[in-house]
């Protein structure tokens, strides 16, 4: 190595499949959305591109001063929308790029899924996203929580249900997929995992009725419970954000969303990751309402803000608390990135890239 070159750390996906569990992600992400609230110019919204072959791009840029990190994650996939579902058959490894923010060198090329070491892969983004969930039940959910119902038995489902345990002491889950055999072996599978008790259901509405918190962790692209089941003092949590694009792409007919109406109607206050994305991603649970006058901008709020105290979020045990997850972003992404490639370094763990210095090739 020579004089003025200087090393990056590549991270490939063996590396960082079991380093991080779901408690030390909320952490993180709780942390990159407190900062993003404090300095939001460190942050941008999700952009996506899109192929005429329904190939997605989609680009998370910003970071967390706090950690002392900048960058962007970018990944790939195939997206087969219809009008009530969204299949994904190719999802290509997710590829952070980490900065310095402060001296701006380039310090880490991460390549893979980050997941919770307990678990190991489940579906794409699941950790983030989950722990993204995480923090809005640490901030609005009853801190009496007791009972869940649970819409999804994928990934995604699996791991919301990792960070909600991290966050209440849930003893009772119920669970609806439409596919009976896909409940009965996520309620056995999740049996191991969590100590509570997993009760597989008929109908959508049982996993509403009765339920301290409601999770949606779905691929549809329709509403997937009435919002007239809602009963006051519950926290709703839904994933689907938008596929804007894919309705100017002429692939589908109407913006993508887990929510009705009535949710964000009855909604006493609604949070949501990035309040811009909505409006830029025309994102149809809460864009369309909007658009119709059923909500005004006055109650929705950000979870940074909330994270932060900007805004009080659950003030009372009667009311209904939303948490519209509606896309990632690189305060959650790069918190947790910059976790795990410290904990690798540590570990010795990574390939070191030689480079020279700019501008000396």
């Amino acid at each position: 190595m020579r004089k003025n070159d200087f090393s990056v750390l590549l991270l490939q996906p063996q590396d960082i499949k079991d380093v991080i569990e779901m408690g030390t992600a909320i952490d993180m992400v709780d942390q990159g959305y407190r900062e993003a609230a404090e300095f939001p110019i460190i942050n941008a919204p999700r952009r996506r591109v899109h192929s005429r072959q329904n190939v997605r791009v989609s680009n998370f840029p910003g970071g967390v001063d706090g950690l002392g990190i900048i960058g962007s994650l970018t990944r790939g996939e195939q997206v087969l929308p219809d009008e009530t579902n969204q299949d994904y058959p190719y999802r290509e490894h997710p590829v952070y790029l980490m900065w310095d923010s402060t001296t701006a060198e380039l310090k880490c090329i991460m390549v893979g899924e980050i997941t919770d070491k307990r678990v190991g892969f489940s579906s794409l983004m699941a950790l983030r996203t989950a722990a993204t969930s995480g923090v809005g039940f640490r901030y609005l959910a009853r801190k009496n929580s007791k009972t869940a119902g649970v819409l999804g038995t994928g990934g995604q489902a699996l791991h919301k249900v990792l960070a909600l345990q991290n966050e209440r002491a849930i003893e009772t889950y119920r669970v609806y997929s439409r596919n009976p055999e896909n409940r009965a072996k996520f309620c056995a599978e999740m049996s191991k995992l969590v100590d509570a008790e997993f009760i597989p259901v008929e109908t959508p509405r049982e996993t509403i009725t009765g339920q301290d918190v409601v999770i949606c962790a779905t691929s549809s692209n329709v509403p997937v419970f009435d919002g007239a089941w809602l009963e006051p003092g519950q926290h709703v949590v839904t994933v689907v954000g938008s596929n804007s694009a894919l309705v100017k792409g002429g692939w589908v007919k109407k913006g993508r969303r887990e929510n009705d109406d009535e949710t964000v109607r009855r909604a006493d206050i609604i949070v949501t990751n990035w309040r811009e994305s909505i409006e830029s991603e025309r994102q149809a649970g809460i864009f369309d309402p909007l658009q119709e006058g059923i909500i005004t901008w006055d109650k929705i709020f950000e979870l940074g803000d909330v994270a932060a105290g900007n805004v009080p979020g659950r003030t009372s045990d009667d009311q209904i608390t939303y948490h519209a997850n509606n896309n990632g972003t690189a305060a959650a992404d790069l918190a947790i990135a910059q976790w795990v490639y410290k904990a690798c370094k540590e570990m010795g763990r990574g390939l070191p890239l030689h480079l020279p210095r700019p501008g000396e090739q």
